[in-house]
């Protein structure tokens, strides 16, 4: 019988985008308490910076991952502090704004393609691009459950995460071969900095979401940090090229109106 030995990241060194806040912090923190040598990646500096103090990681740097050149800057800094990468934990994005597609602006819509798109696709390349020369990693992707169904007035955001998921399907299948492992996360509303936005300004009711999720509540951002970490863990050595959601039965539930309770 083989030794099953506890969860732990002694070793490992990973980079966190959207690491000053949210999801991103969130796992960031596990992944230190963990053992593992840390950088975070923000567009917000002062954040990440105070982000970094306070759970001692390596070191914190600033780009926007909506641009090729902040990517490739960030990755590269990132092997600079910590010898090589091991793990990408991708949780930077960005919200939208609710309305219909006919009334969209086109540019509050490509804005929320090129960070939360083509930055999937852009830190994803610039991190393997160091990742696949030593034949092993992981890397995870924070998607949504705006990616697996339709939300009316959200077909920015939905359309971008549902392109992450199959992103994280065609660059786990090339990057498989050669050791590196890519899957995603796909959170339900989680009481973020984002979310607490999107509510303030009526995207959502948070009502609503509670009424026909199984669990009966909005998740918590370390819920969210757990399944990264362990999708970026040994322990998840066989899995790769999925997206598993981490909703709280949002997504079995198909039933019409609300969860008995």
């Amino acid at each position: 019988m083989t030794n099953i030995k506890p969860m732990e990241m002694s070793g490992k060194r990973a980079i966190v985008t959207g690491g000053a806040s949210g999801i991103g912090f969130a796992t960031a923190r596990l992944l230190t308490s963990l053992g593992a040598r840390v950088v975070l990646a923000d567009l917000d500096e002062d954040g990440a910076e105070a982000a970094c103090d306070r759970i001692g990681a390596v070191a914190a740097v600033t780009g926007d991952v909506s641009i090729d050149a902040d990517c490739a800057a960030i990755a590269e800094r990132a092997e600079q502090q910590l010898g090589a990468i091991d793990i990408l934990i991708h949780a930077a994005g960005i919200g939208d704004e609710k309305a219909p597609a006919e009334t969209l602006d086109i540019l509050a819509w490509q804005r929320v393609m090129d960070v939360d798109m083509r930055g999937t696709f852009s830190i994803n390349r610039a991190c393997a691009a160091r990742m696949l020369p030593h034949g092993s990693g992981a890397i995870v992707n924070v998607s949504s459950i705006c990616g697996l169904n339709a939300f009316p007035g959200r077909s920015a955001y939905g359309a971008a995460k549902a392109a992450v998921n199959h992103l994280t399907k065609t660059l786990a299948c090339e990057w498989g071969p050669r050791g590196l492992r890519v899957t995603a996360i796909a959170p339900a509303y989680t009481r973020t900095p984002m979310v607490a936005d999107l509510i303030e300004r009526d995207v959502f009711d948070p009502a609503d979401i509670i009424a026909r999720t199984p669990v009966g509540r909005l998740a918590e951002p370390d819920e969210m940090a757990k399944a990264a970490v362990f999708l970026a863990s040994d322990w998840a050595s066989y899995i790769t090229g999925t997206t598993i959601n981490v909703d709280g039965g949002w997504a079995a539930f198909g039933a019409a109106g609300a969860v008995a309770q």
